[in-house]
């Protein structure tokens, strides 16, 4: 079962006065597409803002483990700064990167008592760490909480689905093209010059782990896609969007 679908599974079993009081028409429809404004003390918030609120604030080193796979499964995690790798190590040494997690995600949804990924700090990262048992019992009784952590389940599936068309249909350039396309979406920044521009956190390595390609295969796809004009390449952890529309057309 993916962690997706482990967070929803466990939301599934928030109790029924969770959702005693009516929504506003249109409002699950919201927290589907993202949409939804959720609101904490009288003001305006995110649906990880909602969660964080409950939790305390830890940091942790480039490269440290935050959990490991069949740890005990006391937390859920948002990030507040930083990049977060969700993986799995296989018996034989390769590795699986299940998703990346960025400012506004959440992560270390279980239906069980342990783990069963680990989550390591791909750069410096600041999480607000919030246990489970206080989610959930506080979730009972606050539609709010139960909203918010319906939109970030959602969420999480949404980019499960997508991580599984990735791995099951696309090409390799379709691939790289995908993952770029997303990372701007969630973390790119426009230059003066109207383009995009993305910061990796993450290796070529931890992409060809994700991406399920080789590091070599990911190195020549973005030579590949430079070379076409799609993307520039100012540094090794720098990646410049130049023709979003041939991207596009990859990730379609």
């Amino acid at each position: 079962m993916s962690t997706a679908a482990s967070a929803i599974a466990h939301i599934a079993s928030i109790p029924p006065q969770a959702y005693a009081h009516a929504m506003p028409s249109g409002r699950w429809s919201e927290i589907a597409k993202g949409t939804a404004s959720m609101s904490l003390n009288g003001e305006a918030a995110s649906p990880a803002q909602v969660v964080a609120a409950l939790g305390t604030p830890v940091s942790f080193s480039r490269n440290s483990e935050i959990f490991g796979d069949d740890q005990l499964a006391e937390h859920v995690y948002v990030v507040t700064t930083g990049v977060v790798r969700i993986c799995k190590l296989m018996g034989d040494g390769r590795r699986q990167i299940e998703t990346f997690c960025l400012p506004g995600d959440a992560f270390g949804w279980e239906t069980g008592d342990r783990y069963r990924f680990s989550a390591e700090a791909v750069s410096e990262c600041r999480l607000v760490r919030v246990k489970r048992s206080v989610l959930f019992s506080r979730a009972g009784a606050e539609p709010e909480l139960a909203c918010a952590l319906w939109a970030l389940s959602f969420a999480e599936l949404q980019r499960a689905q997508e991580h599984l068309l990735l791995l099951g249909r696309k090409t390799a350039q379709e691939r790289v093209g995908s993952f770029l396309l997303d990372l701007a979406r969630r973390a790119g920044t426009t230059t003066a010059s109207n383009v995009t521009e993305l910061q990796l956190a993450m290796s070529r390595q931890d992409m060809a782990d994700f991406l399920g390609l080789t590091i070599e295969t990911v190195s020549r796809t973005l030579t590949c896609l430079e070379e076409q004009g799609t993307i520039s390449l100012p540094s090794s952890r720098r990646v410049q969007l130049r023709d979003r529309s041939a991207l596009r057309r990859l990730d379609s």
